[in-house]
């Protein structure tokens, strides 16, 4: 429910003054040194905010779509995430892809497609490739309502300013990978909440087998996983593995079954994929 909300962001901003890094790279490119623009502060909007119109309607439709995905887009979703499985707290934790000044963004061109993609392009590749589902219509209410929370949670925030939390913080290991070591890793510190095998809990969603992301999602990557892992997991533990464990315990993860994706065949037509892409 929507009084969820500033509970999440009130915990969003302790964690932003925790000390936390939240520096982040993503897929695409960022030039900061040419803007002349000083990076912004994460600072979300107030829920106070939220006017009290169809406008408001759809922002907190975005907000349920988002957190609870399963009951709200079920004839969308083919596997057991929420969107906030990846984009922790609703989008507002700004270690973990956060939404915040993410609408300032988009339209953006990306690489994998080699065009232009709206908010509601991406909306829709999450959908697809994440949760293994397919796209909401163009006309969708419910693309509509996401899209809405996003644009509001990316209030005030420039597309000349860059925004540091973007993405993921990505990290880099020291050592050749050892996915050995991952299994172990994953053990003692992810199989409590994901389970043994991988495929989710009560408390945790899978990590591979069939409910879980497809090799065509950013996380099937071991690099964008093992940032992933290093600043949030275990959950409210993050930044507690060293950088060679989470790339170590990322590299297990991945080399287990996950579904396909069908459309693999079409991304980077122009080139520039990346060096840890599963296919």
């Amino acid at each position: 429910m929507m009084w969820l909300l500033p509970a999440i962001l009130g915990m969003t901003l302790l964690l932003s003054c925790s000390g936390e890094r939240v520096q982040a790279t993503t897929e695409e490119p960022r030039v900061t040194e040419q803007t002349g623009s000083a990076p912004i502060e994460f600072a979300p909007p107030s829920p106070e905010t939220i006017p009290g119109s169809r406008l408001g309607e759809e922002i907190r439709l975005g907000y349920q779509i988002v957190v609870n995905t399963q009951e709200y887009a079920k004839p969308y979703v083919g596997n057991r995430l929420n969107c906030t499985n990846c984009h922790l707290d609703g989008g507002l934790n700004p270690n973990a892809a956060s939404f915040v000044g993410l609408a300032s963004v988009y339209p953006e061109y990306r690489t994998r497609s080699a065009k232009v993609n709206t908010l509601a392009d991406r909306v829709n590749e999450c959908m697809e490739r994440s949760l293994n589902g397919r796209p909401f219509p163009p006309d969708s209410s419910k693309l509509q309502a996401v899209v809405a929370y996003i644009t509001w949670l990316s209030r005030g925030v420039s597309q000349q300013a860059p925004a540091p939390w973007r993405g993921l913080q990505r990290i880099q290991s020291r050592r050749p990978i050892d996915a050995d070591n991952g299994k172990k890793v994953f053990a003692g510190k992810c199989a409590f909440c994901h389970g043994v095998d991988g495929l989710g809990t009560m408390a945790a969603p899978p990590v591979w087998g069939p409910q879980s992301y497809t090799i065509g999602a950013d996380m099937s990557r071991v690099t964008v996983a093992a940032a992933f892992i290093k600043s949030n997991m275990p959950r409210s533990w993050g930044w507690s593995l060293s950088d060679d464990d989470a790339y170590d315990v990322a590299t297990y993860i991945n080399s287990q079954p996950r579904p396909d994706f069908p459309g693999k065949g079409n991304d980077w037509p122009k080139g520039g994929k990346p060096d840890d892409a599963p296919y």
